[in-house]
């Protein structure tokens, strides 16, 4: 049995409010000037993305057509409004701390798929010092340094959830914990 007094069990509630904290901080506005980027114009832009948008998401399909979106198909314009509203939605749920877990899961996958865009659709992988190594002397690489630490904040919330100052803590306080009973002592 853990003794509730050492520092990490201490700890443990405030972890996941520093780690939305430091999200809404650090990555909260990267990730909705991105999805900004992504809108096209007027009221119906959520479901009309702009032509930059298919070039970010798939650079050299874009390329292929001579940057002419209308020739790309429904798969396409699927995939780029959902990473549009991934982009808004995501960071939201994480900041307010609703749906935590899955939300910081699905922004996991979204670094990955935008790592691997970066790196092979856009042609990043052949530039060293944006791909980076670890256990160099350079903090700073775009793709391994600087989003391992993303993912390792993420994976901080995958893992606790939102905290006990979330909206998850309100909506679903009522909801069965996940956690198993505590054994009773035998009488």
């Amino acid at each position: 049995m853990t003794d509730p007094t050492t520092p990490l069990v201490r700890l443990s509630p405030v972890l996941p409010i520093l780690a939305r904290l430091t999200f809404a901080a650090v990555l909260l506005q990267y990730f909705w000037s991105s999805a900004l980027t992504k809108m096209g114009n007027g009221v119906f832009g959520l479901f009309s993305p702009s032509l930059g948008a298919y070039a970010q998401i798939f650079p050299r399909q874009m390329e292929a057509v001579g940057y002419d979106a209308s020739q790309l198909g429904v798969l396409h314009w699927a995939v780029v409004v959902a990473g549009m509203w991934a982009e808004f939605l995501l960071p939201a749920l994480i900041v307010v701390g609703l749906l935590t877990r899955l939300s910081a899961l699905g922004m996991i996958g979204f670094i990955a798929v935008q790592s691997l865009t970066d790196l092979y659709g856009h042609g990043a992988i052949e530039h060293a010092e944006t791909l980076g190594a670890w256990f160099d002397k350079t903090p700073d690489a775009l793709i391994l340094d600087q989003r391992a630490f993303w993912v390792y904040l993420l994976l901080t919330l995958v893992v606790m959830g939102g905290g006990v100052l979330s909206l998850d803590r309100v909506v679903f306080r009522n909801a069965t914990s996940a956690r198993p009973a505590s054994p009773q002592p035998a009488p």
